[in-house]
């Protein structure tokens, strides 16, 4: 075995454990039963007694305190999209689970656990600030916004962009009226997001038009969220609208949401077969 591969070995056995054993290093916090408790750094009961929640669980991923105006829209964020509709992939798993009488907590941590979907929910709006961030580091470089999407383009999807049954995105406008009502509409990303959405249109695309990953994914760009950061903000998003889902499917009768005939199955596999004694 080569020096460098023992060291890496050294690094991640034993006496690596060994260094962990017994003790939490931590740095953001701890708590003293009976006495106090520590987040990230200040006394939780002293400086959070009364604060918003959302600027708790904000403070908690980042480190960082935010305005009041940006609490206000990282809370409309998360309002403007809370649709109580059961047709939802991810409201569904929670009316099921309320359907068949299991545990709320399960069914809706289990609904929270499918909206981080690749191609909607979660996934786009982690792809679509990753594109504005790396767009911006692009344009610092002295590229133009039109060659970097016409790069993405032709090397990817770009997320944030065009959306399945209706194109128009109703949630826009009221998160925009937000954003400029606070004060916090003229970032670098927000522009950007229009801009990306014209050259898409300039480019063949008029298809294309923002949705609401794009749009969130600019605000928090430019609220100086990191790729990891946005995401953990993002996981409660469409947590409002999933217990309304699952308590309309509690009364239901047990077993009666979304019941699927057997003719209403579509099946092209093997057919009916004789059985061998």
């Amino acid at each position: 075995m080569s020096g460098h591969n023992a060291n890496v070995s050294d690094a991640r056995g034993p006496a690596l454990l060994d260094e962990h054993a017994g003790i939490l290093r931590t740095r953001v916090g701890a708590c003293w039963p009976g006495s106090r408790a520590v987040f990230r750094g200040v006394d939780l009961h002293q400086e959070f007694h009364d604060a918003d929640w959302m600027a708790l669980y904000v403070y908690g991923i980042t480190g960082r305190r935010f305005t009041p105006q940006q609490i206000k829209l990282l809370h409309g964020i998360w309002t403007n999209t809370s649709y109580p509709d059961t047709r939802l992939w991810n409201n569904r798993i929670a009316a099921l689970a309320g359907n068949v009488r299991s545990s709320p907590i399960l069914g809706l941590a289990a609904a929270l656990s499918v909206s981080e979907a690749r191609i909607y929910g979660g996934g786009p709006g982690l792809r679509a600030i990753d594109f504005f961030q790396r767009a911006g580091r692009a344009l610092d470089a002295g590229q133009s916004l039109r060659a970097f999407v016409q790069e993405e383009l032709a090397a990817r999807y770009i997320y944030g962009y065009g959306r399945p049954i209706e194109a128009h995105d109703e949630r826009l406008p009221w998160l925009s009226g937000l954003a400029k009502s606070l004060g916090l509409a003229d970032g670098r990303y927000f522009r950007m997001a229009f801009e990306v959405e014209r050259t898409l249109a300039e480019l063949g695309k008029p298809s294309l038009k923002m949705n609401y990953a794009a749009m969130t994914a600019a605000l928090g760009a430019d609220m100086g969220l990191s790729v990891r950061e946005f995401q953990i903000f993002r996981l409660p998003l469409f947590l409002a609208g999933m217990p309304p889902c699952l308590v309309e499917a509690a009364h239901k009768p047990e077993g009666t949401l979304f019941p699927t005939p057997c003719d209403g199955i579509a099946y092209e596999g093997v057919s009916k077969r004789p059985w061998q004694k």
